[in-house]
């Protein structure tokens, strides 16, 4: 006789390129039924405004297939805002006690209903958490509004049974709140490495060819920004690193707020290039055509960076600030790239260090795309897998 799966309900906002694979890969491995709840309407059928770029965005590839997923009704009179009761969804516990759900995996408290189904759900069926908050942009020393904050948090996370982190930041914000060592289980951040890699050479040709186009000489060490152009990612400091880096050529891609300044900042350097926002299924091209990615950002809420993921996994060399909370993880200082504090100072100096050392370059694109490839999904789904399996054998005997 077969034994059924046990159904996991999965609560998140809405359907994203980083956690549609995730959800992909759980469903073909067979080892639990799953399905998505998203608590934040129906925009992934149609272009969606993100005021982070400052216009209306569609992506290009799928994110709704090879699972199983409901859009809840959300009734609040501003969906999908980042404000608490931007996510407000009357029916979402009656959906999840309607599927069976033996155990419960929710991403991010901090919607109206995503804390409710934590409060509700806790004591009934196992309630597994996943978030990447992180303490960089903590500020340090006593104040009372961090204290009541720690408070609140720590009364947060006594509503679930297990968390899964991302990463070295992100543990110690949960260790920081109360979460102990027996109640965290690593499932790093991933992105979809396949989808990145270079098999036949084709990516890396189309790179070639668009530099050509754009009369970026072949010669000149390059070095890419890509995303919001937006106060916490730092798009500024590359305009300064421009200035004193003749000798190197820099492409910003991007829209977002800053982007009237940062045009106006580039006029008279012939040594910068911007592009507006590319799709994701040019990404694995729009990464090669630099020789280093940098990602210089000052918070606050860089929580992790998956755009270092994505980097590496096409081979790059790649410098990030200290306040990208997965940079700890991903990047071996010297070898695959440079950890630098969040200043253009900082990033000048670095950029001279690898420009002056080959190696750097030469061979740190290689072990980039060796590190990466053990942040995948397929480490997040056995770790969750056997976690959850573990957890419901255990409350069973």
């Amino acid at each position: 006789m077969q034994i059924p799966l046990i159904k996991l309900a999965i609560i998140t906002t809405h359907p994203i390129q980083y956690y549609a694979p995730l959800f992909r890969v759980l469903t073909q491995r067979g080892n639990l039924a799953i399905k998505v709840f998203y608590t934040w309407g129906e925009q992934a059928k149609s272009k969606v405004y993100d005021p982070g770029f400052g216009t209306h965005r569609e992506w290009d590839i799928p994110l709704l297939d090879g699972y199983e997923y409901e859009f809840v009704k959300n009734i609040s009179p501003n969906p999908g805002s980042s404000h608490f009761k931007g996510i407000v969804n009357p029916d979402l516990i009656e959906k999840i006690l309607g599927y069976g759900a033996g155990a419960l995996l929710v991403f991010g408290w901090a919607f109206k209903s995503h804390l409710k189904v934590l409060r509700y759900f806790k004591g009934k069926i196992p309630v597994y958490f996943r978030g990447d908050s992180t303490l960089l942009d903590e500020p340090d020393g006593f104040s009372f509004k961090k204290t009541l904050r720690r408070l609140f948090l720590t009364w947060v996370y006594r509503h679930i049974d297990v968390a899964f982190y991302v990463g070295t930041n992100n543990k110690a914000y949960y260790k920081a709140h109360g979460v102990s060592d027996e109640h965290l289980v690593y499932a790093p951040h991933a992105i979809d490495n396949d989808r990145f890699c270079d098999s036949d050479g084709s990516y890396s040709t189309q790179a070639i060819e668009w530099k050509q186009s754009l009369k970026i000489p072949y010669e000149k060490l390059t070095v890419l920004f890509a995303g919001k152009l937006e106060s916490k990612k730092n798009p500024l400091f590359i305009v300064e690193a421009a200035r004193v880096l003749k000798q190197m050529h820099f492409i910003i891609i991007g829209n977002g707020n800053l982007e009237c300044e940062v045009k106006k900042a580039i006029e008279q350097l012939p040594n910068v290039t911007w592009l507006p926002f590319q799709n994701q299924s040019i990404m694995p091209v729009v990464y090669r055509l630099a020789d280093i990615f940098v990602l210089p950002s000052q918070g606050p809420g860089e929580t992790w960076g998956l755009a270092i993921n994505e980097a590496m996994a096409c081979s790059r060399v790649v410098v990030a600030s200290n306040k990208c909370g997965g940079a700890i993880d991903l990047i071996h200082n010297g070898e695959n790239g440079y950890i630098i504090e969040p200043n253009s100072s900082s990033l000048i100096n670095i950029l001279k260090l690898i420009y002056n050392n080959p190696l750097v370059i030469n061979n740190g694109g290689a072990i980039s795309l060796q590190h990466i490839q053990s942040f995948n999904y397929s480490i997040i789904a056995e770790n969750m897998e056997h976690t959850i399996s573990q957890s419901l054998l255990t409350t069973n005997n």
